[in-house]
């Protein structure tokens, strides 16, 4: 009886569209079906290398690298069961797409991407959704309750180009213009205020990420402006400069003012009394996004409406315009 011959390690060449993509990423998208824990498993083990070295997560590749896979037994590969179905919604959400960028308006509730506990977020559903489209990755992130503009990348200059827009975006080189729409506790009575504080994105509470204002953190600077105003709560748009994670609901909380509906930085009470209201998320929304365009230069502006479950709270609420 011969032996079967045992499996081999497949090796790939890094093409133009990939220079510049995290290892863990080129991995989840070459790898269809495998566990998120398997790549991040076999990576930490050495079992993946980039030209015969061992290399990290979050190694960025480059043309010409070429990467060592291990052979995987079918036992360790789970097979795309996935309902593509459940997700056709996300393909009626795009607010815009050409060749090179796609933008959609994001639900709340659902994870820009797959992780801890999570096997599907919004890039792997539309993964699944358009598997023609050889690249595919975010521009940028939003909170999983927030809602609104998401823009993706559909080649990685876009990808490369958008990214450092959005890393150097100021009043000053303003490439980038991000806005939101909040609804905070109480009467907003500054008008417009624009809010610089330094945040510490990696501390933590209860083993959970909880960001603080604190000097020695990095620098971020958000601009609020009243929409409507009320004893109860006022609608303000935020134009972000910078974008720390949690950065709107922060500052928000350290102007005391914190956000409906937010169980982390939040008024338990006042997150309560919009409850009977009728809200069931967090209330913000990322309504508007400009950028310049990659490719074209030219000046491109997204927007997405507020949701109609947070309009229906806007109407029971009494305030000024």
């Amino acid at each position: 009886m011969s032996r079967s011959t045992p499996p081999k390690a497949s090796f790939v060449e890094v093409d133009h569209e990939y220079a510049g993509q995290r290892l863990d990423n080129f991995l989840l998208r070459h790898l269809k079906g495998v566990p998120r824990t398997l790549i991040y498993r076999i990576i930490r083990k050495g079992e993946v290398r980039i030209n015969k070295g061992r290399a990290r997560q979050t190694t960025r590749l480059q043309q010409g690298d070429i990467i060592r896979i291990p052979p995987l037994r079918q036992s360790q590969q789970i097979q795309d069961s996935t309902d593509h179905t459940r997700y056709q919604f996300l393909s009626e959400s795009i607010l815009f797409e050409d060749e090179a960028l796609m933008a959609i308006d994001k639900p709340s509730g659902m994870a820009v991407h797959g992780g801890s506990g999570i096997k599907v977020g919004i890039i792997e559903a539309l993964r699944m959704l358009r598997p023609e489209l050889k690249y595919l990755e975010l521009v940028h992130r939003l909170d999983r309750e927030t809602s609104g503009c998401l823009l993706l990348a559909k080649k990685s200059a876009a990808l490369r180009r958008l990214h450092e827009d959005f890393k150097h975006n100021s009043l000053q080189n303003a490439r980038v213009d991000k806005r939101y729409l909040a609804l905070v506790r109480g009467r907003w009575k500054y008008g417009q205020r624009r809010v610089v504080k330094n945040l510490n994105t990696e501390a933590r509470r209860g083993g959970e990420r909880h960001v603080v204002v604190d000097q020695q953190g990095s620098y971020a600077s958000s601009i609020f402006s009243p929409r409507k105003t009320g004893d109860v709560a006022s609608l303000v748009e935020v134009k972000l400069l910078t974008g720390r994670t949690h950065q709107v609901r922060v500052h928000a909380q350290s102007e005391n003012h914190p956000l409906a509906g937010d169980q982390r930085y939040g008024d338990p009470e006042f997150n309560r009394k919009m409850k009977t209201m009728g809200l069931k998320r967090l209330f913000l929304h990322a309504h508007e996004l400009a950028i310049i365009h990659p490719l074209s230069g030219q000046r491109l502006q997204i927007s997405a409406a507020l949701p109609p479950e947070l309009c229906a709270l806007l109407e029971k609420l009494e305030m000024d315009s």
